[in-house]
């Protein structure tokens, strides 16, 4: 599938990285890569590098990456304590440069992480959404849909935050908020007023990040649908929302379902104080996610049936993401072939192919990308260097 416009008619953007250059980041001391072609291959041994350049190209969106590292864990060992991503993309034959990195350690001096757009400080990253988005799948998250409930809304909210770049500081507010009125719990309601504006604070943001989580859980289930192929070797994916804001937000308006959460809030101190945690609301809601075709609980399908049906789901994320933010996204595919057999490979392979985004993926085991052909680029990684096949 490809994509004309998107859903306000716009002309859809395809940005390409066609240069990343790296300093001092993870096993790279210095590298400066030349990228052609729309599908990039990297192989090589474990522990060559290969999703080093993957997290590289991540950290062109909010947040700490795929790998979700800490800013000195970016740094190679042994050097100044400082890294640098810079990217020149192509879009529509103008380009753009991007770049993040951390300063050398210097303990008198906070460590931010600084963004640049063509060598010019902008606030965050959140200003380079203007030119690319990134979506990603990596092995750590093949277990998703039998792992704790945690997991499935760090991932939901890196869908969102792919098509809603003020979604990530949505979060972190409400964290900081939730944190806050813990905090006054453990003081036995003394301060009722403050536990009053804060829970004020929580309701507004928390509907926020629910009405957010559940319309882009809304939009991709209704491409999904609209997308059904019942002959594909990727199962498509029934999505629903578990919570008691969730299941509000599509009959009530904001106002009242604010006024409902703060009523619960109020009614819960006592249960919360004694749990040390605020036990209702957003962050103990869960992504509930079925294998369509069986009508069973994802977690109840095979290892590979997982690992179809979460490329399906993320695949359908990028072409979710084009037609909402009128960009088509960058895709990184980390170690995408394993439990593949060569029939649903080359399946994916064609469906990447018709994405028309740049997609990167990794593998070990040269062979497996095979049935690319002569359709993507393939670059060799070794430790510190990446030489093209």
């Amino acid at each position: 599938m490809t994509f004309l416009s998107d859903s306000t008619g716009a002309a859809i953007r395809r940005p390409r990285v066609r240069r990343l250059v790296l300093g001092d980041f993870r096993s790279y001391e210095s590298l400066d890569l030349a990228v052609e072609g729309d599908l990039v291959v990297l192989t090589g041994e474990n522990g060559a590098g290969k999703t080093n350049l993957l997290e590289a190209i991540s950290l062109l969106t909010p947040g700490r990456g795929l790998r979700r590292a800490d800013l000195a864990d970016c740094a190679r060992e042994h050097g100044s304590g400082g890294w640098a991503v810079s990217v020149e993309l192509e879009d529509d034959g103008m380009s753009v440069q991007l770049g993040t990195g951390r300063d050398p350690v210097d303990s008198a001096q906070p460590q931010a992480r600084k963004c640049r757009i063509d060598r010019v400080p902008v606030g965050s990253a959140r200003a380079f959404a203007d030119h690319v988005r990134v979506v990603w799948l990596t092995p750590s998250m093949d277990g998703l849909f039998m792992g704790p409930a945690g997991e499935r809304r760090r991932f939901l909210d890196r869908l969102v935050l792919a098509v809603d770049a003020d979604h990530g500081p949505r979060v972190t507010a409400l964290e900081r908020a939730l944190r806050n009125r813990n905090r006054l719990l453990e003081d036995h309601f003394s301060e009722t007023a403050w536990l009053d504006a804060t829970e004020r604070e929580i309701a507004e943001l928390a509907v926020a990040v629910a009405a957010a989580r559940s319309e882009t859980v809304g939009r991709l289930g209704a491409l999904i649908a609209a997308e059904y192929d019942a002959d594909s070797p990727f199962p498509w994916a029934d999505l629903a929302l578990a919570g008691e804001l969730e299941a509000m937000i599509p009959d009530m308006p904001a106002l009242e379902v604010e006024d409902r959460y703060r009523a619960m809030l109020r009614a819960s101190r006592p249960r919360d104080a004694a749990a040390g945690r605020t036990l209702v609301g957003p962050q103990a809601s869960d992504l509930l996610v079925r294998h369509g075709p069986k009508n069973a609980d994802a977690a109840r399908s095979s290892t590979g049936e997982q690992k179809a049906l979460l490329v399906g789901l993320v695949l359908a994320h990028a072409r979710l993401v084009a037609s909402m933010s009128g960009i088509v996204p960058l895709v990184l595919l980390d170690e995408i072939a394993a439990h593949f057999d060569p029939l649903r490979r080359a399946a994916l392979y064609d469906g990447l192919a018709r994405l028309g985004a740049q997609v990167w993926m990794t593998g070990a085991d040269q062979a497996a990308f095979a049935d690319l052909g002569g359709r993507a680029t393939l670059l060799r990684v070794t430790p510190g260097q990446v030489t093209p096949l």
